[in-house]
């Protein structure tokens, strides 16, 4: 049987994807989600930057979730940047007002912080409105915060916060039933 290349159809499938983590809500209807999808060579450097970031920092499954990435022909990314606070002063984030996030100095690691907590929930909802949309169209997917931290090590993007979405057509789930190394 041939084997036949669904590429440009997961390209297809991401731009819907960019479609529908645009359009999910966000609070005060401020939008500070990022979204880019990736392919062709960019798919290795990000793989290649996932294996050098789990070398370096010593962190499990790098390598893994870099294999699953290599074999997928799409990823989408989707992150936060420069993300404002709501002025509620609800205390999700860990401190006592909105002023105080604001004021506290900024940590960097895998990613930047602190970030208000609801910023976070729209980029949850985007993610889940991204992922739905993959999931009707039958597409292989799974959320991955290892992709986020490879993106920002490698230079993809300079957002404070990334998730990944690899995408994947075969005949199995290439994300998950996987082997811990």
């Amino acid at each position: 049987m041939p084997i036949y290349d669904y590429s440009q159809h997961l390209l297809e499938v991401a731009r819907l994807m960019e479609l529908a983590a645009r359009t999910a809500p966000k609070s005060h209807g401020q939008d500070y989600v990022e979204i880019m999808t990736i392919s062709g060579e960019d798919i290795t450097k990000l793989a290649d930057a996932m294996l050098a970031f789990g070398e370096k920092t010593g962190k499990e499954n790098f390598d893994r979730d870099a294999e699953n990435v290599r074999k997928s022909p799409v990823v989408l990314l989707v992150g936060l940047k420069d993300a404002t606070t709501l002025g509620l002063n609800c205390s999700a984030c860990g401190f006592s007002s909105c002023d105080d996030l604001k004021n506290a100095p900024r940590s960097e690691g895998e990613f930047i912080g602190p970030i208000c907590a609801l910023r976070h929930l729209d980029l949850g909802i985007a993610l889940g409105s991204a992922v739905k949309t993959a999931q009707i169209l039958n597409v292989d997917n799974r959320i991955m915060y290892r992709i986020g931290a490879g993106a920002r090590f490698c230079g993809l993007v300079d957002w404070d916060f990334v998730m990944g979405i690899p995408l994947s057509a075969t005949g199995k789930n290439i994300y998950f039933d996987r082997q811990k190394k």
